[in-house]
């Protein structure tokens, strides 16, 4: 079986190469020729755990093919995946501009039946315009060449794709003909044969299920967040919450930990587009307008601690970031709390010094010299008024505190990720601050 990966982003990127493991023939598509020149030559341009070994493997064998010519891959392949970018536009909708422009080329070029499968996160009713764009440009050519839509949302966590491609939690498939889901099955039949759920339904659900689930997903974060702040104010730590909800299996225990606010490609834009899309449709979504205005908010409250315990007096202040990818293992910086935070610090007249693990080249594309960039954790910290942990990356779990105090000017931690032992750290001779917990340990001993 052969099929055609359009877009060599991080979800096309990586669903390609993880089919072509499972032993299909892959044909990874995209307009940029420099970076498809750079994959020939076993450049990765996305830093995911396992993903480069795969590459190349797959590369060599013959099973994994990497072009700049769509036209050319239509006459070879079954099924075609479209797996370009959705950006938000400055409404909050999803920009669908590189979908349809996948859709018309498709329409103008196809000779035989291809099943059209959109990868990429879509509003509900994008595939009856990925169908009309296909239509329209096919009676432009004067054919009536039968194709078939189907929605395979990618449910990958960054950091984590590989793993979570080959063990799925589940693979959702929408589709509208018989022939097309015979199509999909034979491709995930290595999924299906390892007793993986491979769910079948219309494709308006499948698009629905993507923003549900990742909607669903922030508003438990931001809801944790709201608890935390609130926490602070009555005397209760939020890590001892946590515990006590997450034991409830109605509630689980994913995605309650609080923090500075979630970032990355998915989780904003996915809130906004659904607001949107509500909005189009004449409906509030008010649950989720809340969800992204307490996100919005938390993102500042790592600047709010440091500024209240310097009583605003920030001019002049060093500060060491720990942290700058959205999360661990990416260096992915959209929607970042880092860079909120870092705006923040240099409105106020702060300097900042930042370490991040395989986010710094990203950093410096997105900041330029505004801050300054370190080799590694303790450089960051010499001479520092305050440390700041925004990302949870495993090197920063145990450091050598010793050092850390003895280079700051100021033993100052502010936890944005709630990582660190309260009474370790007082211990040490360290103020210590977090998000939901006991600035002020209360507790025996302290």
């Amino acid at each position: 079986m052969r099929i055609a990966i359009v877009g060599t982003g991080y979800v096309g990127l990586v669903t390609g190469t993880c089919f072509a493991e499972m032993g299909t023939e892959v044909f990874c598509i995209d307009i940029d020729r420099n970076k498809i020149d750079k994959l020939k030559k076993g450049i990765i341009p996305i830093y995911e755990p396992g993903l480069e070994e795969l590459v190349h493997k797959n590369y060599k064998n013959g099973r994994l093919h990497f072009g700049t010519d769509l036209a050319e891959a239509l006459d070879n392949i079954d099924v075609l995946f479209s797996a370009v970018g959705t950006p938000p536009d400055e409404d909050g909708s999803a920009d669908l501009k590189y979908v349809l422009d996948v859709a018309r080329t498709i329409g103008r070029n196809m000779k035989k039946y291809v099943l059209v499968v959109t990868k990429s996160t879509v509003p509900v009713g994008t595939a009856k315009k990925i169908k009309q764009a296909i239509i329209d440009e096919q009676a432009a050519r004067g054919v009536s060449i039968e194709f078939d839509i189907a929605s395979n949302p990618e449910f990958l966590k960054e950091g984590a794709a590989v793993k979570d491609f080959m063990n799925p939690d589940r693979v959702v498939v929408g589709v509208e003909t018989e022939r097309a889901q015979k199509l999909m099955m034979r491709l995930y039949r290595p999924f299906l044969l390892n007793n993986f759920p491979v769910i079948f339904m219309d494709v308006p659900s499948a698009e629905m299920t993507k923003y549900a689930a990742n909607a669903m997903l922030a508003t438990r974060i931001s809801f944790m967040n709201e608890v935390a702040n609130l926490c602070e104010i009555v005397g209760a730590d939020v890590s001892m919450v946590r515990k006590g909800i997450g034991s409830d299996n109605r509630i689980g225990r994913s995605f309650l930990y609080a923090g500075c606010g979630y970032g990355g490609s998915c989780f904003p834009k996915d809130v906004k587009a659904l607001i949107k899309t509500a909005s189009e449709h004449g409906h509030d979504m008010r649950i989720l307008q809340a969800v992204e205005d307490v996100n919005e908010q938390q993102k500042h409250i790592l600047f709010r601690k440091l500024s209240d315990y310097y009583n605003g007096e920030l001019q002049g202040k060093r500060i060491a970031i720990w942290g700058l990818a959205f999360k661990p293992e990416t260096d992915d910086m959209r929607e970042a709390p880092s860079l909120v935070i870092i705006d923040d610090l240099l409105a106020a007249g702060c300097s900042v010094t930042a370490y991040d693990p395989v986010a710094i080249d990203e950093a410096r594309r997105r900041l330029g010299d505004r801050i300054e960039y370190a080799d590694d954790i303790y450089d960051t910290t010499a001479d520092a008024d305050a440390l700041l942990l925004v990302t949870e990356w495993k090197e920063f779990r145990l450091p050598k505190w010793t050092t850390v105090k003895e280079q700051m000017r100021v033993p100052l931690i502010i936890d944005g990720r709630n990582i660190y032992d309260p009474a370790e750290l007082a211990d040490l001779g360290f103020e210590y601050r977090c998000i939901g917990g006991f600035d002020k340990l209360r507790y025996s001993g302290h």
